[in-house]
Formats: structure tokens, sequence, C-alpha cells
């Protein structure tokens, strides 16, 4: 991106402040499913970066493979591990899956 210097340094630091409080998210959480979600605003971050050093390819490709496929796996594998545990959250977004469905 074309930015003018202040604009730029600016978010800099604001993607670097961000990232380094979603990592230490990352490893702080003990909820297996924040962590997660802290890993998708990471790698969320991360592609922010290669957006704002004009590499359009590679962070559409990150924000695809990373944080649309990989994290869901991981949340996916994450509850499936520990079922009963998360169905109390989630029921309500299954039962308005189920309703749009059937709508």
């Amino acid at each position: 991106m074309d930015l003018p210097g202040p604009i730029h340094d600016f978010l800099l630091v604001f993607l670097g402040s961000g990232l380094i409080l979603g990592s230490l998210g990352v490893i702080l959480f003990t909820n297996p499913i924040f962590s997660a979600f802290s890993l998708r605003l990471v790698l969320i971050y991360i592609s922010l970066f290669y957006i704002l050093a004009n590499s359009y390819f590679v962070a559409s490709a990150q924000l695809l493979i990373y944080v649309g496929v990989i994290n869901i796996f991981i949340i996916f594998s994450v509850m499936f591990m520990n079922g009963p545990e998360y169905t109390k959250f989630f029921i309500g977004g299954l039962l308005g899956t189920g309703l749009l469905h059937w709508y």
C-alpha cells in the first residue's frame, strides 16, 4: 500500500501490538476454544501485515487456507474431543441452523 510515512508507522505499531497480544492469548488462555479464536486473530493480523507489504495474493491465501480451513479444523477437533463440555454453548446455533434449513 502506498501510505504516508506516519500512517504506515502507526499501522505497523497497531498490527504488531495486536499480533503480540493475540499470541499471548494463544499461550495464556486455559480454554482451548478461546485459544483457537486467539490463533485466528493472530493469523488475521499476519495477513494484514502481508497487505501492508503489498503482497495481496499471499494475504488472501493466508486468510483462505489458515484462517478459513486450518483454524476451523482445530476448533472442530477440540469440540469433538470435549463434546459434552461445549455443546451447551452451541445448542442455540444448532437449533437456528436447523430452522434455517427447514425454512
